[in-house]
């Protein structure tokens, strides 16, 4: 039976024979206890936090962290010099109203995270091939060349596009290229595709930087065959979190450094299988570890984890890791991702971008004339009770995605 790469590479790295439930486990409790013990010799943010637990279930019993805190005391979380950080984040979460924050990195988080995107990157693309890699590039700690890095350890060759850039030079980028892979946000995918028309050469990619709802995904597996690799992460578990498989059973965990919880409102946690806030503690960070730190996204446990082998599709067997589900994030009274699984079904859209300020304004980027109509009908699917106005114009070459960051509707 088929292993997961994921699998390996935490076998190969936290050096265990055999991957079990009860040896993630341990390793767990013996990180986080590391972990504490770090945290109450340094006196910082969590000098009143317990420097031992007895089991991962007393974890539940320690206060919760929030990008609040975060925002507030940037300094009492870092828990090594400022001359071992080589990479610090900086500034509020694209799409969100939240405070900004600091995220801090040494070298060794760094490659940890270069390891874990390997891991999953090499479960769609093969040593020789080409990835298209469309998120931005801000230098060498950056994400896009974080992933660059994790490509060419692969021995495939990293397509740099980086995000942003007007439609018709990255046209001619990926026809010029002709990548079999693509890693980037899940809505830039699906307009470049319909952009460039039949023979799109792109077969495999995995998506991210975003929620990409149900909607959206059915539109790239009409594209992509089901070749879509959805990967979760937030710049407080360290850039990468979770990622899908070839059995597409969910996104495997990244459990080494990672302990994850799902809340309710009241701040109790859920057993498998229903949904909440994900909470994270991330014992496998050595600049800014951070103890049942509040992400704002909306998940679940897969009460039993079952991936089918890749070559006895009629076969299953449990893995070790957990999976987690269709990550959301929580908005207001309208939603994006709603938005975007019914608006993407139009087969002509591209691009839009939404506002709300007691009506919902929809500018949108078509291929053809025509759409307004459906955008509208679909929208008031959705909001009955609002008032819903449409602008469209065809998608020119000098015209840029909608979003330079995450899909959020424009509070005005």
């Amino acid at each position: 039976m088929k292993r997961t790469n994921l699998e390996n590479w935490i076998e190969t790295i936290e050096f265990l024979p055999k991957l079990t439930r009860e040896g993630l486990e341990e390793l767990q409790l013996r990180r986080l206890n590391e972990t504490l013990a770090r945290l109450k010799a340094r006196g910082g943010f969590y000098k009143d936090y317990p420097e031992k637990l007895e089991s991962l279930s007393d974890l539940k019993k320690l206060p919760f962290t929030t990008a609040r805190m975060l925002s507030d005391h940037p300094g009492k979380f870092l828990l090594t010099s400022q001359s071992e950080v080589t990479r610090v984040i900086s500034g509020a979460t694209s799409g969100t109203t939240g405070p900004a924050k600091r995220v801090f990195y040494t070298a060794n988080d760094t490659e940890h995270t270069v390891g874990f995107f390997a891991a999953g990157i090499s479960e769609m693309l093969s040593a020789g091939e080409k990835c298209l890699i469309a998120f931005p590039f801000t230098g060498p700690f950056g994400l896009g060349d974080l992933i660059a890095q994790a490509v060419e350890r692969l021995g495939a060759t990293p397509i740099k596009a980086g995000f942003g850039g007007v439609w018709g030079e990255l046209t001619a980028l990926v026809r010029e290229t002709q990548p079999e892979t693509y890693i980037g946000f899940p809505v830039t995918l699906l307009s470049r595709a319909r952009i460039y028309g039949e023979d799109f050469p792109i077969k495999r990619a995995l998506v991210s930087g975003d929620a990409c709802p149900k909607g959206v995904m059915g539109e790239l597996e009409k594209i992509l065959g089901n070749k879509l690799y959805p990967h979760y992460g937030s710049r407080e578990c360290g850039l990468g979190g979770a990622v899908t498989c070839p059995a597409f059973e969910g996104m495997h965990l990244r459990e080494n450094h990672i302990i994850p919880e799902i809340i309710d409102e009241e701040g109790n946690v859920l057993p498998d299988g229903e949904y909440g806030e994900l909470v994270i503690t991330t014992i496998g960070a050595d600049a800014m570890p951070l103890i049942r730190y509040r992400t704002g996204d909306y998940t679940r446990i897969l009460p039993q984890s079952l991936c089918a082998p890749v070559t006895r599709p009629h076969q299953t067997r449990t893995r070790h890791e957990r999976h987690i589900y269709t990550v959301s994030r929580q908005e207001g009274i309208i939603s994006i991702e709603e938005l975007d699984s019914k608006l993407f079904h139009i087969p002509e859209l591209l691009d839009y971008r939404a506002s709300f300020d007691g009506k919902l304004t929809i500018e949108a980027r078509t291929l053809c004339e025509g759409v307004q109509r459906q955008i509208y009908d679909g929208a008031k699917e959705i909001y009955p009770e609002l008032q819903v106005n449409v602008h469209t114009s065809l998608c020119r070459q000098s015209d840029r995605p909608m979003y330079l960051g995450k899909r959020h509707i424009v509070q005005e």
